[in-house]
């Protein structure tokens, strides 16, 4: 039996794109990615910058308020994250890290910790691996709850400024170039998020 898989054309990438580019400044979107950043430290699997990118360029007056929404709520989100491994790792912590196949790597990072816990957090707060894993890894860790909080504060303010930073400067420019390459753009992004869950197995050995 032959199995179909249903790709979005470029055509529904753009309604959804202009879709988004027209709630960006609505006080809905802002809870929503609120939202998003505070569950993607803990269990939800997509990054906030795929909300956070088209709500800047709609209004680039507003980046460096939406950077520190999400850089708040991802701490924030970050505390429920190591509270889940502390408190709750046999029940919701173990589901959330067997959900996403990051066993080995857990066992790697838990180790990591007890001799690099604060840079680990700053390090990998910055790339494409999935947040949830450090701050689940943390909570079982027992790392220190001040270094942890500025830890994470230092991570999550240095990407998501450095990002509000680079579409506030590019502007216009950035604009042009997302919708023109929208669908290679959209692509690269899902490519990044899948590349931080590969390098977290392959690092894990």
């Amino acid at each position: 039996m032959t199995q179909t898989v249903a790709i979005a054309s470029p055509s529904s990438l753009r309604r959804i794109y202009d879709w988004t580019i027209r709630s960006a400044s609505t006080p809905k979107a802002v809870w929503t990615v609120t939202l998003v950043s505070f569950a993607e430290s803990s269990f939800f699997p997509l990054p906030p910058d795929l909300m956070l990118i088209p709500m800047i360029l709609a209004d680039r007056a507003k980046a460096w308020w939406l950077a520190f929404i999400c850089t708040i709520s991802s701490v924030l989100g970050g505390l429920a994250g190591y509270a889940i491994g502390y408190f709750l790792f046999e029940t919701a912590g173990e589901w959330i890290i067997q959900t996403y196949h990051l066993e080995n790597a857990f066992g790697r990072f838990q180790t990591d910790f007890q001799a690099w816990g604060f840079w680990i957090i700053v390090l990998k707060g910055l790339t494409p691996i999935p947040f949830k894993l450090v701050t689940i890894a943390s909570g079982v860790a027992g790392l220190n709850l001040t270094q942890f909080i500025l830890a994470s504060f230092i991570a999550r303010s240095f990407r998501f400024f450095l990002l509000a930073g680079l579409l506030w400067f590019f502007g216009d420019w950035a604009r042009t170039f997302i919708e023109r390459y929208l669908p290679w753009v959209l692509g690269g992004m899902l490519a990044l998020l899948i590349a931080g869950f590969l390098a977290v197995k392959i690092l894990a050995g």
